[in-house]
């Protein structure tokens, strides 16, 4: 067997030196490196549609809260506004004074003697709604945290085993011509690249999520701790 023949053979899983395109490296890949680039590709493509959505809802909630605060404090009665949002509360803000004026109002109907024990059972529903408002806000979170310290290892597999195949063409050519390696190697790389790829934009977007939501949470928390003193200042009126 002459060079020229030697340069040529290639185990499955490679490609020809003029066919190092992406697509021809998935294409003809083995099936390992094609698992791996399929999952990180989805896994990118799954953390790009929560990226979007999560930004999407979070100016949305934070529109609300403003149009709501603005409400709230415009000097509308808290009985009047109830009627017009405590049916179907449209976001976290909304959800939590319906919780409290919901248990107020219950209070109210048993007649004299129910105020006992009123604020902290007003406090306690406020935490709860607040708690469970928070946790369906940090949905899919968790996903985008799993990908950005995961993917890089997954890539590194494909990396591992892109460059086994290498080192096996090496064996059967006998030949450490670049013909021979570039194909295994650019399959390595590719994984590795498409792993950085899924990780970096997942990593960015879940410390800058986890601050807007940390930060909306807070807002929560200060308009609760203000509703709580209003309701409180109305009960010892009443006493």
């Amino acid at each position: 067997m002459d060079q020229t023949t030697i340069a040529s053979v290639a185990l499955p899983g490679s490609v020809g030196a003029q066919h190092l395109s992406v697509i021809a490296l998935f294409l003809q890949a083995d099936w390992v490196v094609k698992i791996v680039v399929i999952l990180l590709f989805l896994a990118s493509v799954w953390c790009a549609c929560i990226i979007v959505a999560k930004w999407i809802y979070l100016k949305r909630k934070f529109r609300a809260a403003d149009r709501f605060e603005d409400t709230f404090w415009s000097g509308t009665s808290l009985s009047e506004l109830y009627e017009r949002v405590g049916k179907r509360p449209a976001d976290p803000m909304t959800a939590i004074f319906s919780a409290a004026m919901r248990e107020w109002r219950r209070s109210v109907d048993r007649g004299p003697g129910a105020d006992r024990g009123l604020a902290t059972r007003i406090d306690r529903v406020m935490q709860v709604t607040l708690a469970r408002e928070v946790q369906r806000m940090e949905k899919n979170m968790t996903f985008l945290a799993s990908v950005g310290s995961t993917a890089p290892f997954i890539g590194l597999f494909g990396t591992v085993w892109g460059i086994m195949n290498s080192f096996q063409s090496i064996a059967v050519t006998k030949n450490t011509s670049l013909a021979v390696v570039a194909p295994g190697i650019a399959e390595a790389l590719f994984a590795t690249a498409l792993g950085l790829v899924a990780a970096i934009p997942a990593v960015i977007a879940y410390n800058k999520l986890t601050t807007e939501l940390g930060r909306y949470a807070n807002r929560l928390e200060a308009f609760a701790g203000e509703f709580s003193a209003i309701l409180s200042r109305q009960l010892e009126e009443r006493g």
